[in-house]
């Protein structure tokens, strides 16, 4: 199993022997015990397995206890630590000092004992010192011998842990640019100190040609191609090709084209996570592969310009299965906007969910609909709807075609799909022969239609000269149009491209008064969307790595940052944000 970074409970104690101390032992370390269990029962890793809680050896009352408990958590790889303690004891003497990972405090919110007193005192100490911490501490009184944990505190816990641990597992892994910056697209550029000082990542880099060199020398296993190219042909529907007749190519370059970009699939995941039958072959080096988490592929132009386009890689290698069955995606940025893919990143480790990536591309009102199509949208699109159209790729989960047990439209954790979700995602899917206006050398492009009425975030990380990353979202639902409908506005587009309308909550303020205004503040011409409303997670996420959210619509006590943010500000929550990381910095810097 990967080694993936732990969770590290701190079981605060008060100092005091001869009594004191004594009588508080089992209700503090029954309080660690109650959280391992929960994080353990509730919290996965993207392999599927449990996440894995460490607990301090003792209760930590003095210095030397906090000591012991920090030597071993870095042994045992923990990346966010968790105070838990029913009782006052010495705030600054027992707070975990380490500035490189997130941390938090549950003071238990009890009248026998004043855990909350710690927790005010304990905090007090992290924004003195300038070590961000987050403050957990219940609505309601409870009584000492109560172990449960009560729901608003049950809610803050696993947030906090969602989010610490989609900080620690990026925390050394790699981003692999393929190529360079595709057609101008401000995103491809990497900002190194983005990935280094933000998400304590590496930066690779390789060249478009290395697919193709491989491709040609057979630097790929040729077993698992047989098998990966009678899959796809047995199971991907080609579709229609929407080509002008004299831009229509033979059914013999077709079957090349399948041919030669199911080798780019196994060619772009082996440059990610490496192959060990790589070595087999006598290419020890190309079986390393690059340690990547995400890659971008640049594709356009002088890929796409002159060979079969890089649509079924990024499809494939973004979904929940493939030949092999199911498995985690491969996230993989189009155009190699990296910005995007680390939107992607952000989303994936929060939920273990495939992303969809996506054009942010049209604003549609409901005049300019009826107008075209002489259909007026009611329910969730009569305000209008935003056309997110990637230009030829993105995963099959985005289909929404897989079912929970209520029968709704979902984007499931790979280790719960069924044979079911996977054919009815396929179903759902045509791949038509590629926009030779666009896509000169050939290749097949996705295209489906993404079922309506899901629960959906978008999300985009920006750079912004002289401020550094700043991160938007978007919560809201996917919609649907009547076939005719949708056919007439995909025509002005591109038909054979993956189709989502989605319609962002709207708040009636600021970048949320009007569908209209989502569209025109968003940042960027991508966007990277989740299954599920996972706004406030994002958030709490972005105050642990230091980067300000200037555009959401989470509601206020859905929100969870720092105790330490409010010292920057109680009103002006968003200028606040900014102010507080400008102060704290990047996470790794």
């Amino acid at each position: 199993m990967t080694n993936y970074p732990k969770i590290g409970i701190r079981p605060i104690i008060d100092g005091r022997r001869n009594g004191v101390r004594e009588s508080l032992e089992d209700q503090t370390m029954n309080m660690a015990i109650a959280v391992k269990e929960l994080y353990e029962a509730e919290l996965r890793y993207p392999d599927g397995s449990p996440v894995q809680v460490v607990i301090a050896d003792s209760t930590i009352g003095r210095v030397p206890e906090a000591q012991a408990a920090a030597a071993k958590f870095k042994a045992e790889n923990v990346g966010l630590t968790l105070s838990v303690t029913p009782c006052w004891a010495y705030g600054s003497e027992t707070i975990d000092m380490d500035r490189t990972i997130p941390h938090a405090i549950w003071g238990f919110n009890g009248s026998e004992r004043p855990g909350a007193v710690y927790l005010a005192a304990a905090l007090a100490g992290h924004a003195q010192l300038g070590i961000p911490a987050f403050g957990i501490y219940g609505e309601e009184v409870r009584d000492a011998d109560d172990p449960s944990i009560p729901d608003d505190v049950r809610q803050r816990l696993l947030d906090y842990a969602v989010a610490g641990l989609a900080v620690a597992q990026m925390k050394g892994k790699s981003f692999l640019s393929i190529g360079g910056v595709s057609m101008g697209i401000a995103g491809c550029v990497v900002k190194e100190e983005f990935w280094n000082y933000w998400l304590g990542m590496r930066n690779e880099y390789v060249d478009m040609v290395e697919i193709e060199r491989r491709i040609q020398l057979g630097i790929y296993d040729k077993d698992e191609y047989e098998v990966a190219y009678a899959w796809v042909r047995e199971n991907l529907k080609q579709g229609e090709d929407f080509n002008p007749e004299e831009w229509q190519r033979s059914e013999e370059d077709h079957e090349k084209w399948w041919e030669y970009i199911v080798k780019t699939v196994l060619v772009g995941r082996d440059l990610m996570v490496g192959n060990p039958k790589l070595a087999e072959l006598g290419f020890g080096e190309e079986a390393l592969g690059h340690g990547a988490i995400l890659s971008g592929f640049q594709g356009q132009r002088q890929w796409t310009d002159f060979l079969p386009n890089g649509d079924l890689m990024e499809t494939l290698l973004n979904t929940s299965f493939d030949w092999n069955g199911k498995r985690a995606p491969y996230l993989q940025a189009t155009e190699n906007d990296g910005l995007n893919g680390a939107s992607m990143l952000f989303n994936y480790l929060l939920t273990n969910r495939a992303q969809i990536f996506s054009d942010v591309r049209t604003y549609w009102s409901a005049d300019a609909i009826e107008r075209v199509t002489g259909h007026r949208p009611e329910g969730r699109a009569a305000g209008g709807l935003i056309d997110l159209r990637n230009s030829g790729a993105t995963t099959l989960d985005g289909t929404f075609a897989a079912k929970d047990g209520d029968g709704n439209n979902v984007i499931k954790p790979w280790w719960d799909l069924t044979d079911e979700d996977m054919q009815a995602m396929m179903d759902e899917t045509t791949f038509h022969p590629a926009n030779t206006g666009y896509f000169r050398g050939g290749g097949f492009s996705t295209h489906f239609r993404s079922a309506g009425e899901v629960p959906v975030t978008m999300t985009r990380i920006n750079w912004i000269d002289g401020l550094g990353p700043v991160l938007q979202l978007a919560e809201g639902y996917t919609v649907e149009l009547p076939d005719e409908v949708a056919k007439t506005i995909e025509l002005r587009t591109d038909p054979g491209w993956p189709t989502t309308w989605f319609v962002p909550n709207i708040t009636g303020e600021g970048a949320f008064t009007s569908v209209y205004d989502v569209m025109n503040a968003w940042g960027s011409n991508h966007g990277a969307i989740s299954y599920g409303h996972i706004g406030h997670q994002l958030i709490t996420m972005a105050a642990m790595l230091r980067i300000p959210v200037n555009m959401h619509n989470v509601e206020r006590e859905r929100i969870f940052r720092p105790k330490n943010w409010l010292g920057f500000g109680t009103v002006d929550l968003e200028g606040a944000d900014y102010r507080a990381c400008a102060q704290f910095g990047p996470l790794y810097n």
